[in-house]
C-alpha cells in the first residue's frame, strides 16, 4: 500500500511539473522542425504547408514579389499606357502616346486626321477600310432633314414603327410622344436618339424608302464612294462608310449652323408626355473647356465598335478627326485626347 502511495505521489509530482512548464512536452517537436536541419527535412507536408503560409505573410516574401513585378512592368510597356489612357479622357491633360519611332499610336482600328484648310493628312490608319458606322449615320440623316425644307416646328408623333427591331435598344421617347421636327433632330444628333431619327425619316415625303434614297443621293453628290445607307438610325450594320468619306460628310455638315449647334450642345430638355426629360450629349468632350468642337457625332453597335467623328479647332487649325471601331468605352475619347496633344506638340 505504501508502495502504491509512493507511485501516486511521484505521478502527481510529474503532472504538476509538466503543467508548470518545467518539462515542455510539445515544444521540442516545434523547435526540431525549425532549428534542426534534419528535422526540417523530416517535417510533414502539413508542416510545410503551414510554413509556406507564414512565408507569404512575411515582409521578405512581399519584397520578393515586388522585385519580380518591377522588371515585368518595365518590359511590358504596353500595360503602362493603358492606365494613363484611361485617366487621360477625364483628367486635365494626357500623355501623348507614341510608338518606338516617335509616331502617334492610336488604338482605334480606323483613325484619320486631316487639316480641312490645307487638306494635309496628319495621320492615317486604315483610312480606306469600309466599315459599319453605327449612329454616325445620323449626321447624314440631319443633312437630308435640314436640306429637305420641311417645317422644323411641325409636330411629329413617335409611333410603334419607330421602335428598334434591330438591336432592341431602349428609348425614353415613348410611343405617343409628340415633339417638333426640330426637337427630334436635336435629340437624334446630340443624344443619338434612335426613335427620333426614325421618326424624321418616316415623316419625309415618300416615307422611309424615299428618305434612304435621298441619303444615298446626297452621299453620291458629296463624292462619298464608299458609303451606303439602308436606314436613318445606324442600327443596321449595312450602313457603311470610310474615313475619307466621313470627312466629306463632316465638311458638308459644318456648313449647316443648326447641325453645328445640335451636335455640340451638352444637354437639352423636352416634355415627354407631360414630364420634362433631359438628354445629354453622347460625346463628353463637348463639355470640356480645352476642346473647341465644331461638329461631333458618336456611334456604337457591336459590329461597328465605338465610333467618334469630330471637326475641331486645335491650335488654330480646323481638323477632321475620324475614329472607328474602338474597343472599350474610353478608347475613342482617349485617342481623341492623344491626337489633340500630339497636334499641339507638333505646332
Amino acid at each position: 500500500m505504501a508502495r502504491i502511495r509512493k507511485r501516486f505521489v511521484s505521478l502527481s509530482l510529474l503532472c504538476a511539473l509538466a503543467t508548470s512548464g518545467a518539462f515542455p512536452l510539445a515544444a521540442p517537436v516545434a523547435e526540431a522542425a525549425t532549428a534542426s536541419k534534419p528535422a526540417k527535412k523530416a517535417s510533414t507536408a502539413k508542416n510545410k504547408a503551414s510554413k509556406s503560409k507564414v512565408v507569404k505573410a512575411t515582409p521578405k516574401k512581399k519584397s520578393v514579389r515586388t522585385a519580380k513585378a518591377a522588371p515585368g512592368k518595365a518590359v511590358s510597356s504596353k500595360a503602362v499606357p493603358a492606365a494613363s489612357v484611361r485617366k487621360a479622357s477625364f483628367g486635365p491633360s494626357s500623355s501623348v502616346i507614341e510608338d518606338a519611332d516617335g509616331n502617334l499610336s492610336l488604338r482605334s482600328s480606323v483613325a484619320f486626321v486631316q487639316d480641312l484648310t490645307s487638306s494635309d493628312v496628319l495621320f492615317s490608319k486604315n483610312e480606306g477600310a469600309v466599315a459599319p458606322i453605327a449612329s454616325i449615320t445620323k449626321l447624314m440623316t440631319a443633312l437630308v432633314v435640314v436640306d429637305g425644307g420641311q417645317p422644323l416646328d411641325e409636330m411629329l408623333a413617335i409611333t410603334s414603327e419607330d421602335i428598334d427591331t434591330h438591336k432592341f435598344t431602349h428609348s425614353r421617347l415613348m410611343v405617343g410622344t409628340q415633339l417638333s421636327r426640330s426637337d427630334l433632330l436635336h435629340l437624334a444628333l446630340m443624344s443619338s436618339e434612335n426613335r427620333a431619327a426614325n421618326a424624321l425619316g418616316r415623316n419625309y415625303p415618300g416615307g422611309l424608302p424615299a428618305f434612304v434614297q435621298a441619303m444615298n443621293a446626297k452621299a453620291a453628290l458629296l463624292g462619298m464612294q464608299d458609303t451606303r445607307y439602308v436606314e436613318p438610325t445606324g442600327l443596321s450594320s449595312d450602313n457603311v462608310s470610310s474615313a475619307r468619306d466621313l470627312v466629306r460628310l463632316m465638311r458638308e455638315a459644318s456648313q449647316r449652323p443648326l447641325i453645328r449647334e445640335y451636335t455640340t450642345d451638352t444637354n437639352y430638355s423636352v416634355a415627354v408626355k407631360g414630364r420634362q426629360q433631359t438628354f445629354r450629349n453622347t460625346n463628353g468632350l463637348v463639355a470640356r473647356p480645352d476642346w473647341n468642337i465644331i461638329v461631333s457625332k458618336t456611334g456604337f453597335i457591336n459590329e461597328a465598335g465605338r465610333c467618334l467623328i469630330m471637326l475641331a479647332n486645335i491650335g488654330g487649325r480646323d481638323l477632321a478627326i475620324v475614329l472607328l471601331d474602338s474597343v472599350g468605352s474610353l478608347t475613342r475619347t482617349a485617342d481623341a485626347q492623344r491626337i489633340r496633344q500630339w497636334v499641339q506638340k507638333e505646332l
